[in-house]
Protein backbone atom coordinates (compact mmCIF):
# COMPACT_ATOMS: atom_id res chain seq x y z
CA UNK A 1 0.00 0.00 0.00
CA UNK A 2 1.16 3.47 -0.68
CA UNK A 3 1.37 6.25 0.82
CA UNK A 4 -1.71 8.11 -0.39
CA UNK A 5 -3.59 5.03 0.17
CA UNK A 6 -2.47 4.56 3.83
CA UNK A 7 -3.37 8.60 4.37
CA UNK A 8 -7.01 8.38 2.45
CA UNK A 9 -7.70 5.70 5.27
CA UNK A 10 -7.89 7.77 8.48
CA UNK A 11 -8.40 11.77 6.39
CA UNK A 12 -10.92 13.10 5.16
CA UNK A 13 -9.94 15.75 3.21
CA UNK A 14 -7.65 15.68 0.10
CA UNK A 15 -4.35 13.47 -0.22
CA UNK A 16 -1.96 13.83 -3.37
CA UNK A 17 0.97 11.55 -3.91
CA UNK A 18 3.51 11.67 -6.62
CA UNK A 19 1.79 10.50 -9.90
CA UNK A 20 -1.58 11.98 -8.96
CA UNK A 21 -3.18 14.92 -11.49
CA UNK A 22 -2.99 18.38 -8.96
CA UNK A 23 0.09 16.86 -7.21
CA UNK A 24 2.43 19.04 -8.64
CA UNK A 25 0.34 21.86 -8.29
CA UNK A 26 -0.28 21.29 -4.44
CA UNK A 27 3.88 21.20 -3.64
CA UNK A 28 4.34 24.59 -5.01
CA UNK A 29 5.25 27.24 -2.10
CA UNK A 30 4.45 30.81 -2.29
CA UNK A 31 7.91 31.18 -3.76
CA UNK A 32 7.58 29.14 -7.53
CA UNK A 33 11.52 29.31 -7.64
CA UNK A 34 11.06 26.85 -5.08
CA UNK A 35 10.73 22.85 -5.61
CA UNK A 36 9.18 21.15 -2.94
CA UNK A 37 9.74 16.78 -3.42
CA UNK A 38 7.70 15.87 -0.61
CA UNK A 39 6.40 12.48 -1.01
CA UNK A 40 2.54 13.60 -0.05
CA UNK A 41 0.04 16.49 0.10
CA UNK A 42 -2.53 16.66 2.70
CA UNK A 43 -5.06 19.14 2.48
CA UNK A 44 -6.67 18.45 6.11
CA UNK A 45 -10.30 19.33 5.97
CA UNK A 46 -9.91 19.84 10.17
CA UNK A 47 -8.00 19.72 13.32
CA UNK A 48 -8.92 15.97 13.02
CA UNK A 49 -7.36 15.32 10.19
CA UNK A 50 -4.28 17.06 11.32
CA UNK A 51 -4.01 15.05 14.59
CA UNK A 52 -4.80 11.80 12.17
CA UNK A 53 -1.51 12.52 9.96
CA UNK A 54 0.40 13.29 12.72
CA UNK A 55 -0.11 9.99 14.58
CA UNK A 56 0.10 8.34 11.30
CA UNK A 57 3.84 10.50 10.92
CA UNK A 58 4.64 9.55 14.07
CA UNK A 59 3.88 5.49 13.54
CA UNK A 60 5.83 5.43 10.05
CA UNK A 61 8.73 7.42 10.89
CA UNK A 62 7.44 10.55 8.33
CA UNK A 63 7.97 14.22 9.03
CA UNK A 64 5.49 17.03 8.51
CA UNK A 65 5.46 20.14 7.14
CA UNK A 66 3.22 22.36 7.54
CA UNK A 67 2.93 25.32 5.09
CA UNK A 68 -0.83 27.80 5.39
CA UNK A 69 0.15 29.51 2.41
CA UNK A 70 3.51 28.44 1.50
CA UNK A 71 5.70 31.76 2.77
CA UNK A 72 8.96 30.76 3.48
CA UNK A 73 9.89 27.77 2.10
CA UNK A 74 13.14 26.80 1.33
CA UNK A 75 13.06 23.84 -0.44
CA UNK A 76 14.88 21.10 2.39
CA UNK A 77 11.81 18.88 2.26
CA UNK A 78 12.98 15.34 0.47
CA UNK A 79 10.55 13.12 1.76
CA UNK A 80 8.31 15.04 3.93
CA UNK A 81 4.53 15.45 4.31
CA UNK A 82 3.44 18.43 3.04
CA UNK A 83 0.27 20.01 5.22
CA UNK A 84 -1.92 22.47 4.09
CA UNK A 85 -4.31 23.55 6.18
CA UNK A 86 -6.17 26.85 4.15
CA UNK A 87 -9.14 24.55 4.97
CA UNK A 88 -9.20 25.41 8.68
CA UNK A 89 -10.96 29.45 8.08
CA UNK A 90 -12.44 30.09 11.10
CA UNK A 91 -12.52 33.92 11.34
CA UNK A 92 -13.98 34.93 14.96
CA UNK A 93 -13.29 39.02 15.77
CA UNK A 94 -14.53 39.73 19.21
CA UNK A 95 -15.06 43.56 19.36
CA UNK A 96 -15.90 44.46 23.06
CA UNK A 97 -13.04 41.91 23.87
CA UNK A 98 -10.39 43.29 21.44
CA UNK A 99 -9.36 39.49 20.32
CA UNK A 100 -9.43 37.74 17.16
CA UNK A 101 -9.56 33.88 16.67
CA UNK A 102 -8.49 32.53 13.68
CA UNK A 103 -7.60 29.14 12.28
CA UNK A 104 -4.52 28.23 10.32
CA UNK A 105 -5.70 28.81 6.78
CA UNK A 106 -6.43 32.15 7.75
CA UNK A 107 -4.85 35.31 6.14
CA UNK A 108 -3.68 38.82 7.45
CA UNK A 109 -6.01 40.38 4.39
CA UNK A 110 -9.28 38.67 6.00
CA UNK A 111 -8.86 39.66 9.74
CA UNK A 112 -8.31 43.17 9.07
CA UNK A 113 -11.24 43.32 6.54
CA UNK A 114 -12.92 41.56 9.60
CA UNK A 115 -11.48 43.77 12.28
CA UNK A 116 -11.46 47.31 10.72
CA UNK A 117 -15.14 47.91 11.06
CA UNK A 118 -14.85 47.76 14.74
CA UNK A 119 -11.97 50.71 14.93
CA UNK A 120 -9.41 47.68 15.18
CA UNK A 121 -6.57 45.93 13.89
CA UNK A 122 -4.37 43.23 13.97
CA UNK A 123 -0.30 43.43 14.57
CA UNK A 124 -0.03 42.75 10.00
CA UNK A 125 2.67 43.22 7.71
CA UNK A 126 2.87 44.81 4.47
CA UNK A 127 1.08 41.63 2.66
CA UNK A 128 -2.64 40.83 3.31
CA UNK A 129 -1.80 37.28 2.05
CA UNK A 130 0.28 35.87 4.31
CA UNK A 131 -1.01 33.23 7.12
CA UNK A 132 -1.85 34.86 10.73
CA UNK A 133 -0.49 31.31 11.88
CA UNK A 134 2.72 31.02 9.26
CA UNK A 135 3.52 34.82 10.18
CA UNK A 136 3.15 34.62 13.84
CA UNK A 137 5.05 31.27 14.20
CA UNK A 138 8.16 33.18 13.03
CA UNK A 139 7.67 36.30 15.28
CA UNK A 140 5.57 38.82 12.53
CA UNK A 141 7.28 41.92 11.79
CA UNK A 142 4.33 44.35 11.48
CA UNK A 143 3.55 47.67 10.31
CA UNK A 144 3.13 48.57 13.83
CA UNK A 145 5.78 47.03 15.78
CA UNK A 146 6.87 49.77 17.04
CA UNK A 147 4.32 50.70 19.01
CA UNK A 148 3.20 47.34 20.30
CA UNK A 149 5.75 44.88 19.28
CA UNK A 150 6.28 41.55 17.32
CA UNK A 151 2.85 39.91 16.14
CA UNK A 152 3.74 36.66 18.60
CA UNK A 153 3.81 39.10 21.62
CA UNK A 154 0.09 39.34 21.26
CA UNK A 155 -1.21 36.00 20.88
CA UNK A 156 -3.64 34.62 23.78
CA UNK A 157 -3.97 30.89 23.22
CA UNK A 158 -2.79 28.23 20.22
CA UNK A 159 -4.70 25.31 19.34
CA UNK A 160 -2.14 22.40 18.60
CA UNK A 161 -1.17 19.11 17.70
CA UNK A 162 1.31 17.96 19.47
CA UNK A 163 4.27 15.03 18.35
CA UNK A 164 1.92 12.23 19.71
CA UNK A 165 -1.11 13.27 17.65
CA UNK A 166 -2.69 14.63 20.65
CA UNK A 167 -4.73 18.17 20.14
CA UNK A 168 -4.26 20.73 23.17
CA UNK A 169 -4.91 24.04 24.08
CA UNK A 170 -1.76 25.98 24.77
CA UNK A 171 -1.72 28.86 27.33
CA UNK A 172 1.04 30.76 29.09
CA UNK A 173 -0.51 29.36 32.26
CA UNK A 174 -1.08 25.86 30.61
CA UNK A 175 2.25 25.18 29.36
CA UNK A 176 5.16 28.04 29.67
CA UNK A 177 7.84 26.51 27.70
CA UNK A 178 5.99 25.60 24.40
CA UNK A 179 3.79 28.66 24.71
CA UNK A 180 7.14 30.61 24.55
CA UNK A 181 8.48 28.86 21.69
CA UNK A 182 5.03 28.97 19.54
CA UNK A 183 5.70 32.86 19.68
CA UNK A 184 8.45 33.42 17.17
CA UNK A 185 10.43 30.00 17.71
CA UNK A 186 8.94 28.43 14.38
CA UNK A 187 6.42 25.86 13.57
CA UNK A 188 9.25 23.24 15.01
CA UNK A 189 7.33 22.14 18.08
CA UNK A 190 3.73 21.59 17.26
CA UNK A 191 1.24 21.73 14.29
CA UNK A 192 -0.99 25.15 14.87
CA UNK A 193 -4.38 24.68 14.31
CA UNK A 194 -5.67 28.28 15.90
CA UNK A 195 -4.38 31.16 17.28
CA UNK A 196 -5.93 33.57 19.52
CA UNK A 197 -4.83 37.01 19.90
CA UNK A 198 -5.06 40.75 20.65
CA UNK A 199 -6.58 43.62 18.35
CA UNK A 200 -5.83 47.06 18.63
CA UNK A 201 -7.44 50.19 18.63
CA UNK A 202 -6.75 51.68 15.05
CA UNK A 203 -9.48 54.89 15.32
CA UNK A 204 -7.38 56.70 12.45
CA UNK A 205 -4.71 55.38 10.16
CA UNK A 206 -3.04 57.37 7.87
CA UNK A 207 -0.52 55.72 5.26
CA UNK A 208 0.88 55.62 1.61
CA UNK A 209 3.87 55.46 -0.71
CA UNK A 210 5.46 58.85 -1.81
CA UNK A 211 7.69 58.71 -5.15
CA UNK A 212 10.42 60.19 -7.17
CA UNK A 213 12.75 59.57 -9.99
CA UNK A 214 15.71 57.75 -8.76
CA UNK A 215 17.86 60.53 -9.04
CA UNK A 216 16.43 61.73 -5.79
CA UNK A 217 17.08 59.03 -3.43
CA UNK A 218 19.91 61.11 -1.79
CA UNK A 219 17.81 64.01 -0.69
CA UNK A 220 15.17 61.13 0.12
CA UNK A 221 17.75 59.12 2.17
CA UNK A 222 18.74 62.38 4.14
CA UNK A 223 15.00 62.97 5.09
CA UNK A 224 14.49 59.32 5.75
CA UNK A 225 17.02 59.24 7.90
CA UNK A 226 15.97 63.15 9.81
CA UNK A 227 12.63 61.66 10.45
CA UNK A 228 13.65 57.82 11.46
CA UNK A 229 15.95 60.08 14.41
CA UNK A 230 12.90 61.12 16.46
CA UNK A 231 10.01 59.32 14.98
CA UNK A 232 7.39 58.49 17.55
CA UNK A 233 6.21 55.10 18.05
CA UNK A 234 2.83 55.17 16.16
CA UNK A 235 5.08 56.20 12.89
CA UNK A 236 6.64 54.12 10.78
CA UNK A 237 8.73 54.45 7.87
CA UNK A 238 10.18 52.50 5.00
CA UNK A 239 12.74 53.96 2.53
CA UNK A 240 12.89 52.00 -0.94
CA UNK A 241 15.15 51.62 -3.95
CA UNK A 242 12.94 50.52 -7.12
CA UNK A 243 14.04 48.90 -10.11
CA UNK A 244 10.73 47.81 -12.15
CA UNK A 245 10.76 45.64 -14.82
CA UNK A 246 11.00 48.31 -18.47
CA UNK A 247 10.84 51.61 -16.23
CA UNK A 248 12.97 54.21 -15.02
CA UNK A 249 14.64 53.29 -11.56
CA UNK A 250 12.96 54.90 -8.43
CA UNK A 251 12.91 55.55 -4.83
CA UNK A 252 10.11 55.58 -2.77
CA UNK A 253 9.15 56.28 0.64
CA UNK A 254 6.10 54.07 2.47
CA UNK A 255 4.48 55.12 5.99
CA UNK A 256 2.12 54.29 8.68
CA UNK A 257 0.89 56.40 11.06
CA UNK A 258 -1.37 55.79 13.84
CA UNK A 259 -3.09 58.87 14.03
CA UNK A 260 -4.79 61.99 12.07
CA UNK A 261 -2.97 63.32 8.46
CA UNK A 262 -2.02 66.66 10.26
CA UNK A 263 -0.09 64.55 12.53
CA UNK A 264 1.39 62.70 10.47
CA UNK A 265 1.87 66.15 7.28
CA UNK A 266 4.15 67.50 10.73
CA UNK A 267 6.55 64.27 11.14
CA UNK A 268 6.84 63.73 7.63
CA UNK A 269 7.67 67.34 6.70
CA UNK A 270 11.19 66.98 5.57
CA UNK A 271 10.37 64.57 2.46
CA UNK A 272 7.65 67.40 1.59
CA UNK A 273 10.56 69.93 0.62
CA UNK A 274 11.99 67.57 -2.11
CA UNK A 275 10.99 68.49 -5.43
CA UNK A 276 10.11 65.99 -8.04
CA UNK A 277 7.11 63.96 -6.58
CA UNK A 278 5.93 61.45 -9.57
CA UNK A 279 3.37 60.04 -7.38
CA UNK A 280 1.72 60.72 -3.98
CA UNK A 281 -0.58 57.82 -2.40
CA UNK A 282 -0.75 58.74 1.14
CA UNK A 283 -4.43 59.74 2.54
CA UNK A 284 -6.21 58.14 5.26
CA UNK A 285 -6.87 54.53 5.28
CA UNK A 286 -9.19 52.17 6.45
CA UNK A 287 -7.04 49.61 8.07
CA UNK A 288 -8.43 46.92 5.40
CA UNK A 289 -6.64 48.29 2.90
CA UNK A 290 -3.58 48.22 4.39
CA UNK A 291 -1.86 46.07 1.74
CA UNK A 292 -2.38 48.35 -0.57
CA UNK A 293 0.77 50.42 0.68
CA UNK A 294 3.47 48.37 -1.01
CA UNK A 295 0.75 47.03 -3.44
CA UNK A 296 3.00 43.56 -3.20
CA UNK A 297 1.62 40.86 -5.75
CA UNK A 298 -0.92 38.50 -4.40
CA UNK A 299 -0.46 35.95 -6.87
CA UNK A 300 2.19 33.35 -6.22
CA UNK A 301 5.78 34.20 -8.29
CA UNK A 302 9.81 33.85 -8.03
CA UNK A 303 11.40 35.55 -5.77
CA UNK A 304 15.34 35.97 -4.16
CA UNK A 305 15.41 37.73 -1.18
CA UNK A 306 18.14 38.85 1.71
CA UNK A 307 17.78 40.53 4.82
CA UNK A 308 20.10 42.01 7.45
CA UNK A 309 19.89 44.27 10.47
CA UNK A 310 21.98 47.31 10.79
CA UNK A 311 23.21 48.66 13.78
CA UNK A 312 23.72 51.91 12.27
CA UNK A 313 22.62 54.07 9.00
CA UNK A 314 25.46 56.30 8.78
CA UNK A 315 27.10 58.64 6.47
CA UNK A 316 28.88 55.46 4.52
CA UNK A 317 25.98 52.81 4.73
CA UNK A 318 23.81 55.62 3.15
CA UNK A 319 27.11 55.91 0.64
CA UNK A 320 27.14 52.49 -0.31
CA UNK A 321 23.65 51.72 -0.96
CA UNK A 322 23.81 55.05 -3.23
CA UNK A 323 27.19 54.10 -4.90
CA UNK A 324 25.14 52.60 -8.12
CA UNK A 325 21.85 51.02 -9.63
CA UNK A 326 20.35 48.42 -7.70
CA UNK A 327 20.18 46.09 -11.13
CA UNK A 328 19.40 43.40 -10.89
CA UNK A 329 17.55 43.86 -8.00
CA UNK A 330 13.94 44.99 -8.10
CA UNK A 331 14.38 46.88 -4.68
CA UNK A 332 16.79 47.93 -1.78
CA UNK A 333 14.60 48.65 1.21
CA UNK A 334 15.37 49.89 4.51
CA UNK A 335 12.73 49.38 7.06
CA UNK A 336 13.14 51.73 10.47
CA UNK A 337 12.32 49.37 14.03
CA UNK A 338 12.99 50.33 17.27
CA UNK A 339 9.85 51.54 19.82
CA UNK A 340 8.47 48.40 21.32
CA UNK A 341 10.81 45.91 19.57
CA UNK A 342 13.93 47.13 20.87
CA UNK A 343 12.36 47.80 24.74
CA UNK A 344 12.85 44.83 27.52
CA UNK A 345 10.11 42.70 27.90
CA UNK A 346 9.71 39.79 30.47
CA UNK A 347 6.88 38.44 28.61
CA UNK A 348 7.99 38.37 25.61
CA UNK A 349 8.42 35.07 23.25
CA UNK A 350 10.89 33.52 21.70
CA UNK A 351 11.25 36.40 19.02
CA UNK A 352 12.65 38.54 21.76
CA UNK A 353 13.37 41.80 20.93
CA UNK A 354 15.45 43.67 18.01
CA UNK A 355 17.65 46.58 19.87
CA UNK A 356 19.06 47.03 15.63
CA UNK A 357 17.63 50.24 14.36
CA UNK A 358 17.13 49.32 10.83
CA UNK A 359 16.40 46.42 8.44
CA UNK A 360 17.69 45.98 5.18
CA UNK A 361 15.66 43.68 2.49
CA UNK A 362 16.73 42.85 -0.65
CA UNK A 363 14.95 40.92 -3.68
CA UNK A 364 14.73 40.24 -6.70
CA UNK A 365 13.51 37.74 -9.21
CA UNK A 366 15.05 34.96 -10.71
CA UNK A 367 13.20 34.54 -14.29
CA UNK A 368 16.38 32.39 -15.18
CA UNK A 369 19.61 31.05 -13.67
CA UNK A 370 21.51 33.23 -14.86
CA UNK A 371 19.44 36.17 -13.52
CA UNK A 372 18.54 33.98 -10.15
CA UNK A 373 22.62 34.03 -9.85
CA UNK A 374 23.40 37.63 -10.64
CA UNK A 375 20.56 38.32 -8.20
CA UNK A 376 22.38 36.32 -5.30
CA UNK A 377 25.44 38.29 -6.46
CA UNK A 378 24.02 41.81 -5.90
CA UNK A 379 22.25 40.71 -2.98
CA UNK A 380 26.06 39.49 -1.77
CA UNK A 381 27.51 42.98 -2.76
CA UNK A 382 26.15 44.72 -0.24
CA UNK A 383 25.75 42.75 2.31
CA UNK A 384 29.30 42.57 2.35
CA UNK A 385 30.00 45.92 1.70
CA UNK A 386 28.43 47.02 5.01
CA UNK A 387 29.34 43.79 6.76
CA UNK A 388 31.00 46.38 9.82
CA UNK A 389 27.21 48.05 10.41
CA UNK A 390 25.19 44.36 10.17
CA UNK A 391 24.62 42.36 13.24
CA UNK A 392 24.53 39.12 11.64
CA UNK A 393 21.21 38.52 13.26
CA UNK A 394 18.28 37.81 10.98
CA UNK A 395 14.23 37.88 11.95
CA UNK A 396 13.21 34.45 11.89
CA UNK A 397 10.39 34.95 8.61
CA UNK A 398 13.22 37.04 7.02
CA UNK A 399 15.71 34.39 6.31
CA UNK A 400 16.43 32.94 3.25
CA UNK A 401 17.24 29.15 1.46
CA UNK A 402 20.58 28.68 2.52
CA UNK A 403 20.54 30.04 5.97
CA UNK A 404 20.16 28.81 9.24
CA UNK A 405 17.54 29.48 12.31
CA UNK A 406 20.60 29.93 14.41
CA UNK A 407 21.03 33.19 12.42
CA UNK A 408 17.89 34.25 14.29
CA UNK A 409 18.32 33.59 18.08
CA UNK A 410 20.60 34.87 20.50
CA UNK A 411 22.82 31.91 21.35
CA UNK A 412 20.44 31.62 25.20
CA UNK A 413 17.41 31.69 22.96
CA UNK A 414 18.56 28.87 20.64
CA UNK A 415 19.43 26.47 23.18
CA UNK A 416 16.25 27.23 25.02
CA UNK A 417 14.33 26.60 21.97
CA UNK A 418 16.56 23.04 21.04
CA UNK A 419 15.82 21.28 24.80
CA UNK A 420 12.27 22.05 23.99
CA UNK A 421 12.56 20.50 20.76
CA UNK A 422 13.81 17.47 21.80
CA UNK A 423 11.59 17.03 24.84
CA UNK A 424 8.38 18.04 22.54
CA UNK A 425 9.50 16.20 19.35
CA UNK A 426 12.25 13.47 20.15
CA UNK A 427 11.58 12.16 16.96
CA UNK A 428 11.46 14.78 14.39
CA UNK A 429 7.53 14.40 13.33
CA UNK A 430 7.69 18.14 12.50
CA UNK A 431 10.08 20.27 10.82
CA UNK A 432 9.47 24.07 10.35
CA UNK A 433 11.03 25.79 7.29
CA UNK A 434 14.37 26.49 9.41
CA UNK A 435 14.42 23.75 10.98
CA UNK A 436 15.88 24.82 15.00
CA UNK A 437 18.39 21.73 15.04
CA UNK A 438 19.96 22.67 11.86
Amino acid sequence: MNIAHELRSTIKGRVLAAGDEGFEQATRPWNVAVAQPVDAVVDAADADDVAALVRHARLNGRTVLAQPSGHGATGDVEGAILLRTGRLNELDVRPDERTARVGAGVKWGQVLEAASPHGLMGLAGSSPVVSVTGYTLGGGLSWFSRMHGFGADGVRAFDIVDAGGDKARVTADSDPDLFWALRGGSGDFAIVTAIEFDLFPAPQLYGGRLMWPAEKAPEVLAAFREVTATAPDELAVWFDLLQFPGAAPLVAVDSTYLGDAAGAAALLAPFEKIEGVLNDGRRVLPVAELGSITAEPTDPAPGRSRAELLTELTDDVAATLLEKPIDPLLSVQLRHLGGALARPDGNAGASGRITEPYLLYMFGIPTTPERGAAVRDRQAEIATALTASTSGRKPYTFLGPGEKAASAFSPATLSRLRDIKRDRDPHGVFRGNFPINS
